[in-house]
């Protein structure tokens, strides 16, 4: 799909991913530079769709001049690798680790996760699961930006277009918005049929707190409340016109799921375990990770709000009513 902004052209191309979320969507911005947003996974069918529908828009690979990641998930980095060495790669500079995927950085966010899951009392038989956590690199990248994307930065090449720093899905995440259009490229920061995760990750630079990432993506859409927004291409599925709309709806059954945790720790307190296991009953155990992410999510909100309270006290966290 080819759409009109005041100075450019924004053409869609869709990718197949061999995660659950299926398809993501890729942009190329035809600016002073011809720029690419996202690339998908470093998988041989994504490599071949992409430049199949390259062609159709009349370009190769090798037209493009410069690459702009929203954020670091391997969906959509991994294709980094393919492209040369000499075309620009820039994003915010909370990608690096996850791009170069050091030994070391790996090591650590496996010890960050092993200590969470003593905090949130995890039953012992999901610890084997984190011997599987860098599993999804392998479709990533082994790459490092040449440049690095603040907000309010003007993006080189792509006259009008500017950076806004939107972390919450992920903690690197930025979206480009062109202000005269009111276009938004807009990564997973909002999505039309399902709510991003908000996932949990590390603390990066040099941070001890860990991110508190629902609360995190709940500002970033709230600003966007703020922005003349006409138009969102996101990173998977179909295009966004009812911008607003759509973030007030995110938002109440955000707090909807948030007050039927605090239901639950109303009864009685509850870890943040027994918490995912009573909201997902029947997912939690096939897809541990996302839900324990989703729960503490409510959680965090729960306890910004003074919902809930939480001691910290103990080796394992108990969250009880205000």
């Amino acid at each position: 799909m080819k759409r009109e902004t005041q100075s450019n052209q924004v053409f869609k191309l869709e990718l197949p991913t061999p995660f659950s979320v299926g398809d993501v969507n890729v942009y190329v911005i035809k600016g002073d530079q011809l720029t690419l947003v996202d690339v998908g996974p470093k998988t041989e069918e994504a490599w071949v769709a992409f430049q199949s529908q390259l062609k159709e828009i009349g370009y190769t690979p090798q037209d493009i001049d410069q690459i702009v990641i929203t954020h670091h998930h391997p969906d959509h980095v991994g294709m980094l690798d393919y492209f040369s060495e000499d075309v620009p790669v820039l994003g915010h500079p909370f990608n690096a680790p996850w791009l170069k995927k050091s030994q070391q950085f790996l090591v650590e966010q496996t010890t960050f996760f092993e200590s969470l899951f003593v905090k949130f009392g995890v039953d012992e038989k999901f610890f084997p699961l984190l011997k599987k956590l860098n599993d999804p690199l392998g479709v990533s990248c082994n790459r490092e930006l040449t440049s690095f994307l603040r907000e309010g930065k003007e993006v080189d090449g792509l006259s009008g277009w500017k950076i806004v720093e939107t972390p919450g899905h992920a903690q690197s995440h930025i979206v480009l918005y062109e202000e005269v259009s009111g276009v938004l490229v807009g990564g997973d920061l909002l999505l039309k049929h399902i709510s991003p995760n908000p996932l949990l990750e590390l603390p990066l630079n040099g941070g001890l707190e860990r991110p508190r990432p629902q609360l995190q993506l709940n500002h970033s859409i709230s600003r966007l409340l703020d922005m003349p927004i006409s138009f969102v291409y996101p990173g998977h599925g179909e295009n966004i016109e009812e911008v607003h709309q759509l973030i007030t709806y995110r938002l109440k059954k955000q707090a909807e799921k948030a007050e039927r945790v605090r239901s639950f720790i109303a009864e009685k307190p509850l870890t943040a375990f027994q918490a995912c296991q009573t909201l997902y009953p029947t997912k939690y155990d096939k897809l541990f990770m996302l839900t324990m992410s989703e729960t503490v999510g409510q959680l965090d909100y729960l306890v910004d709000i003074g919902q809930i309270i939480v001691d910290t006290t103990q080796q394992t966290h108990i969250y009880t009513v205000n």
